[in-house]
């Protein structure tokens, strides 16, 4: 679940809603919110709330909530919602807007009311000089021990029970009689233990993106076991006919290839640069979990891997950089995720399978043993190595408890209304967590939603959702959501090698495979430029003056600026280069590389490519391979120029 929240905090969100607030004098819990004016805000007020440290006041001191309140429009503000982010570790102000957003009507009658939960973000966040940006990083043992260390004995108060306290405090403080828990991923955690907690103030439940209430398991095995169905339904309707015939088939083939070690391969950035990158079987678990938020990883994964697993390694080293760039950098301190938090909320109440009076290195022996009875069928096609790697007991061995395990909960749910959604995809959350869930709230409503992995109501392209979600408030039915195709069609398998080309239609030989190699490549340019383009309009960044540069799966770059694509070296093909220039109505492409037949390509009738190629006339506008006709990928082009400028 760790890396579910680190990606969930790489999100563009408002950190100036956070510093812009009026905060009031400090209020015992029992009493009303002081709400104030945040900034110019009109949306929202800014307030805080004064609790116990400890809920059961068994030991001094208090944390101050800062929270934010959206007035319903209309009501009797005798019921609120509160949004819970994920984590543990993520602050939840500045999602605030986005959950108005995602929660529609629903908030058209009840306050909303997020706040950064204790420990977080501008609720007294935990901080441990061991995980500041500017320390170089120590093994992650001992490096969360020094962080409980520097906490010091107050670490025990960063639970999830902690927090339920905390909001049953604000529940009584702000006069509200009901609440509608509203939570994504460890939000469900949460927004379930109050509902086991406190059934009588509970109106209804909104549980996205579900873990357990004696989640999550410490082994992760509802993870693994859902791979292979996942990378099947990826392959449904026939997605991977031209890929591959068994997507796990492939995986395995390269996790064996891999063993337990590291291969390095080669990407090629946007000006051209080779970028030497490991690939492991820890590297492609990361990229293959990064997934569930991030579609263009899902459509790129099948093929990536069945080239891999033949030797080809050049679409998985793109694979995993853009995993890893994907982890952007908050663009403010309230938006970082807290690793000390995460490991004080984790460490302390997940249920490891060890004595916690043990010291670490037997911690960790006895956490191993436990993988390995679970059988290496648990973690397959990955290992047991896999399993304690993504696990979080590397770094919870060496925590020093102050408190024992916790017990097992077993308390009953309320029967009010309960919406549980799970994406089809979803790897950190899988929907057999939802459907253990589901089996425990009496009436519960289950929406398993096609082409989305985490988060479901924030990556769900359809209204299927939030259709249910509205039916689920205004007590009409829940409809199932339609079989559809995935968003992003997936990416086709890069030719190893010239020969592995069949001429384009028309035309023969050499040349002919040549001007096959040249098709796919702009074919490859138009997916690039458009995944780039996708991900700065995601984050905002795109402009009309914008300019997007994109490197060649072998070598070489693309720019597109204004409505000219220019290319230099681009390879897609092995021994394959193209460069020249790309605008409406003119077409210049010189053809190169020790595996081509060199020559030059132009614009010709009915928008084909054509000119000589090894002295030979060549003509075409698709590839026999599959790739694009070149009318639809110079019109791909064009159509993003024209986006840009």
């Amino acid at each position: 679940m760790g890396a579910s929240v680190r990606k969930i905090a790489t999100v563009l969100l408002t950190a100036l809603l956070a510093s812009a607030c009026t905060w009031a004098s400090a209020a015992p819990a029992q009493a009303q919110i002081a709400f104030a004016q945040c900034g110019s805000s009109n949306e929202f007020a800014c307030g805080h709330l004064t609790v116990p440290l400890d809920p059961s006041g068994a030991t001094p001191g208090v944390i101050t909530l800062a929270i934010r309140r959206h007035r319903a429009p209309v009501g009797d503000e005798k019921s609120a919602v509160i949004a819970l982010a994920g984590g543990p570790g993520q602050a939840a102000l500045p999602f605030a807007e986005q959950f108005t957003d995602l929660l529609g009507s629903i908030i058209a009658t009840r306050d909303l009311i997020v706040f950064d939960q204790r420990g977080i973000g501008l609720s007294h966040p935990l901080s441990c000089h061991r995980f500041e940006p500017s320390i170089a990083s120590a093994p992650l043992g001992p490096a969360v021990g020094e962080c409980a260390a520097q906490i010091g004995p107050t670490r025990s108060f960063y639970t999830t029970a902690d927090t339920v306290a905390d909001i049953e405090a604000i529940r009584v403080a702000g006069g509200y009689e009901k609440l509608v828990l509203y939570g994504t991923s460890y939000g469900t955690k949460v927004a379930e233990e109050y509902a086991q907690d406190y059934p009588s103030h509970v109106e209804a439940l909104v549980l996205d993106s579900v873990v357990p209430p004696n989640g999550p398991d410490p082994l992760n095995r509802a993870t693994f076991a859902a791979v292979p169905r996942i990378l099947h339904q990826l392959c449904a309707r026939r997605a991977c006919a031209r890929i591959t015939r068994s997507p796990v088939s492939d995986l395995a083939k390269l996790l064996r290839r891999l063993g337990g070690g590291e291969r390095h391969a080669r990407w090629i950035d946007g000006h051209g640069h080779s970028h030497r990158i490991g690939i492991s079987s820890e590297a492609v678990l990361e990229a293959l979990i990064d997934g569930d938020l991030e579609p263009v990883l899902r459509a790129e994964f099948p093929a990536a891997v069945s080239s891999a697993s033949h030797g080809d390694m050049a679409a998985l080293a793109r694979l995993l950089e853009r995993s890893e760039s994907s982890e952007g950098e908050p663009e403010s301190p309230q938006e970082s995720f807290n690793t000390p938090l995460y490991y004080a909320t984790t460490c302390e109440e997940d249920l490891f399978p060890w004595n916690r009076a043990a010291p670490a290195r037997q911690r960790l022996a006895e956490g191993k043993a436990a993988i390995h009875a679970a059988g290496s069928r648990a973690f397959a096609p990955f290992t047991e190595a896999n399993a304690l790697g993504l696990s979080d007991m590397p770094g919870c061995a060496f925590w020093p408890y102050t408190t024992p395990a916790p017990t097992l909960r077993n308390a009953p749910f309320p029967s009010v209304p309960t919406l549980i959604l799970s994406g089809a995809e979803d790897l950190r959350t899988p929907t057999a967590n939802a459907r253990e869930v589901a089996a425990q709230i009496p009436g519960s409503k289950l929406l398993i939603v096609p082409n989305v992995g985490h988060s479901v109501l924030g990556d769900d392209p359809t209204n299927c959702s939030s259709n249910a979600l509205k039916a689920l408030f205004l007590g009409a039915p829940i409809k199932p959501c339609p079989a559809s195709p995935p968003l992003l069609s997936l990416t086709p398998l890069a030719p190893a090698r010239l020969a592995d080309l069949a001429p384009a239609r028309g035309n023969h030989g050499r040349p002919g495979r040549t001007l096959s190699a040249v098709l796919d490549t702009l074919a490859d340019v138009a997916r690039e430029l458009e995944v780039q383009a996708l991900g700065q309009l995601n984050s905002g960044h795109l402009s009309g003056t914008a300019s997007l540069s994109v490197g060649g799966l072998r070598s070489g770059w693309a720019a597109l600026a204004e409505d000219t694509l220019t290319l230099h070296g681009y390879s897609y093909v092995p021994g394959v280069t193209v460069s020249g220039t790309i605008a409406t109505g003119n077409v210049r492409l010189s053809v190169g590389g020790r595996a081509a037949a060199g020559g030059r390509l132009t614009l010709g009738p009915h928008r084909t490519l054509t000119g000589l190629l090894e002295g030979q006339l060549v003509q075409g506008a698709s590839s026999a391979s599959g790739g694009l006709a070149a009318e639809a990928t110079l019109a791909d082009l064009r159509s993003l120029a024209s986006a840009l400028g």
